[in-house]
């Protein structure tokens, strides 16, 4: 059986931990759990995040995905407060495994600093470090 590629959206930036984050303004952004990290997880069964206006340090906890497989943390990728959480994933936990990039998005943040953005990795990049599995 031919193993399944995961999907790396060209215009997202990545974390080593398999988080993703997409710009959603100039000071916020989106971040969810990759393509290859729900593959690696199995089945999401249950999803803990964060209270709205916790501020978060870069690297920090912000919650947890439990799976059929495991509980895995979620960090982080940058520091800031939570501005909006993904309400949805309480009762439909299996949006991360379905729509990772779009409907199974966990949270936005409002940066301390909007530019520490571009030190994230680019989608070539994560995909070099997926690819090491």
């Amino acid at each position: 059986m031919k193993e399944r590629t995961a999907v790396i959206p060209e215009e997202l930036k990545y974390t080593e931990e398999h988080e993703w984050v997409l710009r959603t303004s100039e000071d916020t952004v989106r971040v969810g759990i990759t393509d290859y990290a729900q593959e690696q997880l199995g089945d999401v069964v249950f999803v803990q995040l964060p209270e709205l206006g916790e501020q978060v340090g870069a690297g920090q906890t912000l919650g947890e995905v439990e799976s059929t497989k495991s509980v895995s943390d979620i960090y982080a990728p940058l520091a800031g407060e939570v501005v909006a959480r993904n309400d949805s994933l309480d009762q439909q936990p299996d949006l991360v495994n379905s729509d990772p990039y779009g409907e199974g998005w966990m949270v936005e943040l409002r940066l301390d600093d909007p530019v520490a953005v571009d030190d994230l990795l680019d989608a070539a990049a994560y995909q070099e470090l997926a690819a090491q599995g």
